[in-house]
């Protein structure tokens, strides 16, 4: 962003009020077992206006960083999942604000039909940037059924191909950690992903919140989260493993204390982070791609984002 733009770059949160097939009775009602939204949104479930949200969003930004440029993302729950012209009027009114340049757009990939396509594409045809991120988790189906996920590999990989085919960025959300995963498995969803093409990554650690189906699997002892230097060698290793041309949007996940179970460690960002890029570091594997200096003076590759 800072190459293309000449500026920081940095996306503001918002919450639209959609919801998800996995929740209103399409497909279920109990969501995936790991999900309370709460941990991935930074907006309650009645949330402001788009304009309030990415004012407030802008304001936080500003602060820490002073970027003047913004890209409104929308994050909470299935943000393709409405008919196509109230899509547009919710991206239109993000996209009417001073200072965005563009929307990155979080969904599943069951849940993206063509009409969303060829209007994110009158966008970058517009010169926006436009990001669509799909919440794949991992490219094993007996893994998404387990954390009833609704929708199998078989649904990305069209999706993805249809998204691809229009010129639309593509980033692809994975998660290590689920239950009964290892990494092989990790390893194999990279290489699957990889295989079909894709322009960006978030690796997600899988973390236990209150009021979720995991959270009692995790009281009953069914599941044990990742350890912190377990969780950073692994993230190091598909890092390697990934072309420096993919752009890593993200390599951990927070919660805020109030509602995180396990581990603590997801409690905080630049732990992990730090650990991640000290890992790489040691074993010397940077692409020939040199090493940037954040706002508070933490190494990390050049294409990795925050």
């Amino acid at each position: 962003m800072l190459n293309r733009y000449g500026e920081r770059v940095h996306k503001v949160s918002i919450d639209a009020s959609f919801t998800c097939p996995n929740r209103d009775g399409s497909l279920g009602i109990g969501g995936c077992t790991f999900c309370n939204n709460t941990s991935f949104s930074p907006n309650s479930r009645e949330p402001a206006e788009v304009s309030q949200q990415i004012e407030a969003g802008k304001f936080i930004i500003r602060k820490r960083t002073g970027a003047r440029k913004y890209i409104a993302y929308f994050q909470a729950y299935t943000n393709t999942y409405a008919e196509t012209k109230i899509l547009e009027q919710q991206y239109n009114k993000a996209l009417s604000e001073p200072d965005i340049i563009g929307l990155s757009v979080g969904t599943r990939p069951d849940c993206v039909a063509d009409s969303v396509l060829d209007l994110l594409v009158t966008y970058q045809d517009k010169g926006y940037e436009v990001w669509l991120e799909l919440g794949l988790q991992s490219s094993f189906d007996k893994t998404l059924d387990r954390v009833n996920r609704g929708h199998g590999f078989e649904e990305y990989r069209t999706t993805l191909i249809r998204a691809r085919q229009r010129g639309i960025q593509v980033c692809t959300h994975l998660i290590i950690g689920l239950p009964g995963e290892n990494e092989q498995h990790y390893e194999t969803t990279l290489d699957r992903v990889l295989e079909l093409g894709v322009d960006g990554l978030k690796l997600h650690p899988l973390h236990v919140v209150k009021g979720t189906q995991l959270a009692n699997e995790w009281r009953r002892g069914e599941y044990q989260p990742l350890a912190l230097n377990d969780y950073a060698r692994i993230a190091a290793d598909l890092i390697q493993q990934t072309p420096p041309e993919i752009i890593f949007h993200r390599l951990t996940a927070t919660a805020s204390e109030n509602i995180l179970l396990a581990p603590g460690w997801c409690s905080k960002k630049w732990r992990p982070l730090n650990l991640i890029a000290e890992e790489l570091e040691t074993r010397k594997h940077f692409y020939q791609t040199p090493l940037v200096v954040d706002k508070t003076n933490n190494l990390i590759p050049a294409n990795i984002g925050g």
